[in-house]
Formats: structure tokens, sequence, C-alpha cells
């Protein structure tokens, strides 16, 4: 007696000529002895569809900045275009059928409207050892709004404000483009890394200073750090309240109050109960640390005096004038022309000073004719 060992089609009957094992399996199809069955080629393809692809997408974007709203969040994607968020979307909103291998597809996008793209997605692939491809269309419907982060931009929306003074003077030109870079650099990085809370919302100069509004209290700290950290000098935040959120929660807002050093880089100083002769200051950090003008030697002030040495202002390097060198008289004199009398003068000769120069900067005060660094130098 033989027994017929051939597999059956669960669905027309027929047999099924080849290895079942070689069949994917109906999910539910069931023999006599409870064991999986399969279906035939024709009724396999009958019932196959290679892709499985939305009827419709919907992309809600933004129409100020581009992102997408993506589940509860709003998304950058760094798109060129519209047509680069739908072809996106389709792409990670389409399947395709586990059996299939070796599968290409291309996509053909058609500009239906102004919010309306029709994408034309072609495939193909092997399935059974058989060729197969098949089309599909899936309508992108682009919709706008306004995300979280452009409409608190729109509504001046800050959450701290760095506000940068000096003592007893104003900020330099220099010290206030400096600090506005700053606070644009640190929001770059921020925004680099994905952070969408990030951004300026105003910069405004103001009589005594520089007024930098942000979204965050985290990033008007690390403005206040970093431009004290540059500059020196130190800053102090005080909290303000300003509402209460939906949950009935006090929303403060934060200001964080810089205080530059009395003095900057590149003035020129006359330190009090000193008779070294004017300095010229180099840095602040920590403590003020500059250069004598008369002998070229380092000066640095003492713990207790910190950044702020007690001194009167004579001017900044910007005001030196460049003069005549008659003659080097020895290692520490040099007669040169005062750029006000056109006189020769006797003055000191400080170590920086080039032996050979035929001309040099002289910076003339109530403390006298010196001689200074050249600028890129000082």
């Amino acid at each position: 007696m033989t027994t017929d060992a051939r597999r059956f089609c669960p669905n027309c009957g027929d047999p099924i000529e080849t290895d079942p094992a070689e069949r994917p399996v109906v999910p539910g199809a069931t023999g006599a002895r409870g064991k999986e069955q399969t279906l035939c080629d024709a009724c396999y393809f009958d019932r196959f569809d290679l892709v499985d692809a939305p009827d419709r997408i919907e992309v809600l974007v933004c129409a100020r900045c581009g992102a997408v709203h993506r589940g509860n969040r709003w998304v950058d994607v760094g798109a060129r275009d519209y047509t680069d968020i739908a072809v996106e979307e389709v792409s990670e909103s389409l399947g395709i059928h586990l059996d299939a291998r070796d599968v290409t597809w291309q996509v053909e996008p058609e500009q239906v409207d102004e919010n309306t793209i029709r994408m034309h997605c072609y495939f193909t692939g092997i399935v059974r050892d058989t060729p197969v491809e098949e089309e599909v269309v899936v309508p992108v419907k682009i919709s706008r709004q306004t995300c979280t982060r452009c409409g608190r931009i729109a509504g001046d929306y800050y959450a701290s404000v760095v506000q940068v003074r000096a003592r007893d003077r104003t900020p330099t030109a220099e010290e206030v483009e400096r600090a506005e870079a700053i606070a644009e650099e640190i929001v770059a990085d921020m925004e680099a890394t994905g952070d969408r809370d990030a951004f300026v919302t105003d910069v405004s100069e103001t009589d005594d200073g520089l007024d930098v509004k942000v979204s965050t209290t985290n990033i008007g700290k690390k403005i206040a750090a970093k431009v004290i950290e540059e500059f020196g000098g130190s800053y102090s935040d005080s909290e303000t309240l300003v509402t209460e959120d939906e949950d009935g929660e006090e929303v403060y807002r934060v200001t964080y109050a810089v205080r530059l050093p009395p003095y900057a880089p590149g003035e020129i100083i006359d330190l009090a109960d000193d008779d070294g002769g004017p300095v010229l200051v180099r840095s602040v950090r920590g403590n003020l640390k500059g250069i004598r003008l008369t002998t070229g030697e380092p000066y640095e002030a003492g713990f207790e005096d910190g950044d702020a040495p007690e001194a009167r202002r004579l001017g900044r390097i910007e005001d030196a004038e460049e003069t005549t060198v008659v003659t080097v008289e020895d290692d520490r004199a040099v007669q040169v022309l005062d750029p006000e009398t056109y006189q020769a003068r006797t003055i000191a000769r400080p170590e920086y000073m080039d032996a050979e120069a035929d001309t040099v900067p002289v910076f003339k005060s109530r403390a006298g004719l010196h001689v200074v660094p050249d600028r890129d130098e000082a």
C-alpha cells in the first residue's frame, strides 16, 4: 500500500508539485495533522501584494521653517522643498512583503497643486524565484501650520536676558560685538544638536551696554559664563515671576547681569601710587595683566587688586601716532619727534622697540610721551 505524500493547495485544491519547505505558509490554514499549509503559485500570486502602501498621507509642515510634525513633536528634516519631504514620508510609510528579495524601487513625484503631490512608486523584486513588479500611487497632502518654535519667535518669547555691562565704563565696540557673536554661536551649537528650543529672540544695544534675550535660562547662563571667560569680570542672576503655566506652576524669567572689569584690553592706564610708568592692559581675566610702556616689562596686579587696581585712564592704544625715530641713544633711551610739536624728544626705550626702526608708534598723554607696541603685537 502506497501513501500519496503530495500537498494540496488549501484554496483551490490543486496539488503542489514542489517542495513545501520552499513555500511560504498560509497563516491559519491547517491540514488534518494540524500543520500549516501552503498555497499553490496561482493562488499565492492572486493574493500577493509586493507593497503595502497607505491610501493617502498628510504631512504637517511649518510654514516658516519647514519643520515636519511627527508624532507629538516638530522635527527639522533639512529638506530643500516639500517634494523632498513627501518622498521621505512615503518611504517611511511603505512596507515590503517579507517573502520578497532583491527589491528595488524608484519614485516619480507629480505636483498636482501647491498642496498635493502624487507619488508614483515603482517596485521590482523576486518572489518564489519569479520576477514581480508593482506600481502604487500615494497622494501626499501638504498642510501648513506654525511650529511651536516659530510661534514663540514670532511672539517675542524669551525666558532669560543677558545684560552685558562694565564697571565704571561703557563696554567697547569690540566687547559688544563679541558678546553678540558668543550668543549666536552658543545657540547655533545647540541647534546643531537638534535643540529646537534654542533661539535668540532679540539683541539690542543700550546706552550702557548690550541686552540679549534668549529662549531658555540655560542658554542665558551659558552666554554669561562664556562672556566673562573671554573678557573677565563676573555675573549674577535674578528671577522675576512673569506668569503661571497651564498646570498652575509659576514661570520665572531670569536676568543674567554681566559686569565686565573697569579696564579693557588695549587701554593705557597710569597706576596710583606707582612710579613705574603707564601700563598697556593686555588681559583682565582674574587679575589685570599688562606691559610697562617705559621698559616693556610685564605687569600683573596683586591678588587684592584683582582686575581693578586703582588707576587713571590715559587712553587707548588706538590713539597712538606714528612718528620718526631721530636716533637710538642707548638701551634705555631713544630720540623721536614729538607728533604735535615736531621737536626732538628723548624718551624711554622699551624692550619691545626695534632698534633698526625708522618710525615707531607713540602715545602722548598727561604722563608723557611713550613708545607703544605695534597694534598686532599689543
